[in-house]
Order: C-alpha cells, then sequence, then structure tokens
C-alpha cells in the first residue's frame, strides 16, 4: 500500500485575465500565501513525504517547490502530470520515481479531483490549493481510502 497525497495547485487568479501561454501562468499573491500556509502547517506536523512529483506548468511547480522547500524535499518535475491523467498514467509516473511509498503528486483540474473520485469510488472536489492523501493498493483497483483532506480554506488568508 502507498500514501498517496494529491496537491492541487494553489490559486493562480483568472485564467482569462492571463496574457501568456497558460503554462507560464504563476501563482497569485493569493496563492504564494496559500502554498506557504500549506507547507509550514505540513512541516509543523512533522509530515515526510517521500517524493514531490510537480506538472511542469509554472503554478504546479512554484506550488510545489513553497511546500518543498518548507518540508526539506526536492521536487522532481514530470511532464505526464501537466495532461490528461488516468490510472496508467500515474502509475507510470509513481514506478518511474522510484516507487516512492509517500508520494505528493502536484497538478490541475479536473485531473486530479477525477482522479481522486477514481480512486475512493466517491466524488471528491480538490479545491486550489487542497491536499488529500489516498490510502491505496498498488496496482490501483479502486478499493482507495481517503485518510484526510486539508481545504484551502482551513488555513485563512491573511
Amino acid at each position: 500500500m502507498i500514501e498517496l497525497h494529491l496537491l492541487r495547485h494553489a490559486d493562480a487568479g483568472d485564467p482569462a485575465t492571463w496574457p501568456g501561454d497558460d503554462a507560464d501562468r504563476p501563482l497569485s499573491a493569493k496563492g504564494r500565501r496559500q502554498a506557504a500556509r500549506l507547507g509550514n502547517l505540513l512541516a509543523g506536523a512533522g509530515f515526510t513525504p517521500d517524493a514531490i512529483i510537480s506538472s511542469p506548468k509554472l503554478r504546479a511547480r512554484e506550488t510545489a517547490e513553497t511546500v518543498a522547500t518548507a518540508l526539506g524535499v526536492d521536487v522532481r518535475v514530470d511532464d505526464r502530470l501537466g495532461g490528461a491523467l488516468d490510472i496508467g498514467t500515474i502509475a507510470g509516473v509513481i514506478k518511474d520515481a522510484g516507487g516512492p511509498r509517500r508520494p505528493v503528486l502536484v497538478g490541475h483540474d479536473p485531473d486530479l479531483s477525477w482522479l481522486a473520485s477514481e480512486l475512493t469510488g466517491t466524488r471528491i472536489e480538490l479545491r486550489k490549493g487542497a491536499l488529500a492523501r489516498i490510502d491505496v493498493e498498488v496496482p490501483f483497483d479502486g478499493s482507495g481510502t481517503i485518510r484526510w483532506l486539508i481545504p484551502p480554506g482551513l488555513l485563512p488568508d491573511r
């Protein structure tokens, strides 16, 4: 069994107002605060992932790097997390990262919410900046158990 953590990138503002390539859209000031607060919360709780793997899109990388810095963990970028996800893709990402037992995958919606729902057999919505832990058997068989979900609203924006 692995403890799979799914982290949706923090707030990146309104994509309709971003003039450049969507892959280059950065976190907003709110998103930077969300990611920093999450990293501090996790560090204070003694959270120790053995891998943080991020989408190559800037907003996901910035979220991953902020959280990883607080935890003292390196970030690995995997292009597959920037596109459409399915169970086979996630299995490949984890395998290619050396088979970590407590990975954090940082990416986007609707894919991460779909993935969380598919792995647990229940509807789960990951808001921007949310982190979920799902215990799953490998190979993934849809019988995962959600252990916790940290919504972005848990840590107020100050």
